[in-house]
């Protein structure tokens, strides 16, 4: 009787959590509208809970398609219902409805308006496609051209880009800055390889000011990187040269390549470096480092967007970050998590 029980109790959550899967696109894609329509800088403007009445008037939308997109949001808990001075439903903020504000180190809104664009989107459709002996990489499949070709062509994807790294730089960089300070102690200057605009290595010399940074990445990001005070930008292509520093930094680079081209970018790093006190910084994925971790499922699911967004990209175990930095010709390296989805990887020369 129990096991009839037990079967009846897994069968009935099987069925929500199908619903889960057949819908699961749902809550980006009305996230991706709250941003469009700017609700939570409208509820931040407010200076109390904002009414359905004053929320529509104010974004300038039907009333009764507001108030089911807010009901939505409301129940999944990225806003929350208050009452108004006046005893009136109003919607206030939640910590997730601030991660779609436009401004300050936890903003999400540029990351998830990357993910969420069309480009992007569209590979999933083919992740079978990378997955079959000999299939086509899912992004070009969709795109016809891999994710870097695509964004050098056209400039509005690059902005997206640029822009979505930067979000996630604010968010990961000032966790490190706060909880790893010791990493950079020694190290005077610092080239950030493959650093998009600039933001990472421009946050990085502010808090550490006597470090000289380096921006490194390709000619057409550069040409559009923000000057920053401490910072050259310098274009160029890590496979065939780095600039010389004391150390090397990565965010969310290397997971972009399999191993053979890391093994090629991580010794040209090796030659750019000082061999007697020079390192290389890698803040990128561990996976299964540490066991039930909060963050583990975000790891996970970033495995699938290298598989999807990129042409043999992956995320690595602890096992298969030392055997490319071994192959690499680094003669020992440490792991440091810092409570974010990725740690932070020392290598010695």
């Amino acid at each position: 009787m129990s096991n009839e029980k037990e079967n009846g109790e897994e069968e009935a959550q099987a069925e929500v959590e199908m619903w889960n899967y057949i819908f699961g696109f749902t809550n980006m894609a009305v996230v991706k509208c709250a941003i469009e329509l700017g609700i939570s800088d409208a509820v931040e403007n407010h200076k109390e809970p904002v009414t359905l009445s004053e929320l529509s008037s104010t974004l300038e939308c039907d009333p009764p398609a507001l108030y089911s997109i807010m009901r939505f949001l409301v129940h999944n808990k990225i806003f929350k219902e208050s009452p108004t001075h006046k005893g009136a439903t109003g919607y206030a903020h939640t910590p997730l409805s601030r991660r779609l504000l436009g401004r300050g180190e936890s903003s999400m809104k540029a990351f998830l308006l990357l993910e969420s664009s069309q480009v992007m989107l569209s590979p999933w459709n083919f992740l079978s496609s990378r997955v079959r002996a000999n299939g086509r990489a899912a992004f070009e499949a969709a795109n016809g051209d891999d994710v870097w070709k695509f964004a050098a062509e056209n400039t509005d994807h690059c902005r997206l880009i640029d822009d979505g790294m930067a979000c996630n730089a604010r968010n990961v960089v000032g966790k490190i800055i706060e909880k790893c300070r010791e990493v950079f102690d020694g190290v005077h200057s610092l080239v950030d390889v493959g650093g998009g605009n600039g933001t990472a290595i421009g946050m990085l010399v502010k808090a550490f000011p006597w470090i000289d940074g380096i921006n490194f990445d390709v000619a057409h990001v550069i040409s559009a990187a923000k000057e920053c005070d401490g910072v050259t930008q310098v274009a160029g292509d890590m496979f065939e040269c780095v600039p010389k520093a004391d150390a090397a930094f990565f965010m969310w680079v290397l997971h972009d390549w399999d191993d053979e081209e890391c093994i090629q970018i991580l010794k040209k790093c090796k030659e750019a470096i000082s061999e007697s006190n020079g390192k290389v910084i890698i803040v990128d994925q561990v996976i299964g480092d540490v066991k039930n971790d909060k963050f583990e499922f975000v790891r996970l699911m970033l495995d699938m967007v290298m598989m999807a967004h990129t042409v043999k990209g992956k995320e690595r175990t602890a096992k298969e970050w030392e055997y490319v930095l071994q192959k690499a010709g680094f003669s020992s390296h440490t792991i440091k998590y810092f409570g974010a989805v990725p740690s932070i990887i020392e290598a010695f020369p």
